[in-house]
């Protein structure tokens, strides 16, 4: 039997599944959203437990939430139908004086700013003062998700915990796992596509960064705290910021992705440039110059001073190394 309480995990996906990782290796029982039978299998063998399911099945989502001590959501952050069913199984537990946190993951694209990658905006946010992160408003990315949950825990006061962590630009890859991250990816394969590496506007706006084993790691550390604190702190302050102290501006990350597809033989010569507003069509379409060109600077205070450092390699070592040969052999093997 664990010391630990069961664990409900909402998204076993690139995240997701380093924490999975921690959560296993901490000795927690966990039970897995998944809607793939192969994936419940590889779960399985691991002494997983699995439910099968995807965010659409809010009563899924509800049941199960209302029968874990812990729910932690790495899905999709800007669900807000698959968050309500989750708050609505933290309210039942509520409801009955049971014990019940909620770990839920936004990003640190609720930063956002307009740059349209023009300017590196001076402001950086820390996790320690959240009346500016609170200020945020709801137009911006995440947000529309992220106040209802703040809502929610006044509504619940001191009978949830309730946590909100904000990852910036994620990067790197687990061997364990071979998921791709979002961001690289997608910039290689337009890349690959059109000849030359794209950024927004002239690339200036800037991110920061983290390694996906140093997130998994943080969730881990997040989450002991949480476990060890009285709510009257999280209701003070339910964020947390995760960066590994680098940060890259739009027009580096181009400028490494061309070298690194053109050091694989990939790209003729190593070229970046502005993108045309034809060119968003390959990215995320018209939302690429807010999610690509913003400036999303932060700084994750509290997890340092909780004793969580990040240790994995950086993002251009990552690319070099790691992420563009598993994407090009990825991409071989579709082929």
């Amino acid at each position: 039997m664990s010391s630990h309480p069961d664990v409900f995990l909402v998204g076993a996906g690139y995240i997701g599944l380093n924490v999975l990782d921690q959560l296993l290796d901490g000795g927690y029982p966990v039970t897995v959203l998944t809607r793939r039978a192969e994936q419940a299998s590889e779960l399985e063998k691991r002494g997983v437990k699995t439910v099968s399911g995807t965010l659409s099945d809010t009563g899924l989502l509800t049941a199960q939430t209302a029968q874990h001590e812990i729910t932690i959501n790495t899905a999709s952050c800007d669900d807000l139908p698959s968050v309500e069913a989750i708050l609505a199984g933290v309210r039942q537990r509520v409801a009955s004086n049971k014990p019940v946190v909620y770990l839920h993951t936004s990003g640190s694209g609720a930063l956002e700013d307009g740059a349209a990658g023009m300017y590196k905006n001076e402001k950086i946010y820390s996790d320690t003062i959240p009346e500016d992160i609170n200020s945020l408003p709801a137009t911006l990315m995440h947000r529309h998700v992220d106040i209802p949950i703040i809502q929610a825990q006044q509504e619940f006061g001191s009978k949830a915990k309730i946590a909100v962590m904000l990852p910036p630009l994620v990067y790197g890859i687990n061997p364990a796992h071979k998921r791709h991250s979002i961001a690289l990816p997608k910039l290689m394969r337009f890349a690959l596509k059109h000849g030359f590496a794209g950024y927004v506007g002239e690339g200036q706006n800037v991110w920061s960064l983290v390694h996906v084993k140093d997130l998994g790691r943080a969730y881990l550390k997040l989450l002991t705290y949480i476990k060890s604190s009285g709510p009257e702190v999280l209701l003070e302050n339910p964020y947390f910021f995760a960066e590994n102290g680098s940060e890259a501006s739009m027009l580096e990350i181009a400028q490494h992705i061309a070298q690194a597809l053109s050091d694989a033989g990939k790209l003729q010569n190593p070229q970046w440039k502005s993108f045309t507003d034809a060119d968003y069509a390959d990215i995320f379409g018209p939302f690429t110059e807010r999610g690509f060109g913003c400036n999303s600077r932060c700084s994750s205070d509290r997890l340092r001073a909780l004793g969580w450092k990040a240790t994995e390699k950086d993002i251009w070592q990552s690319l070099n190394e790691d992420e563009a040969a598993e994407f090009l052999q990825h991409l071989d093997l579709l082929s």
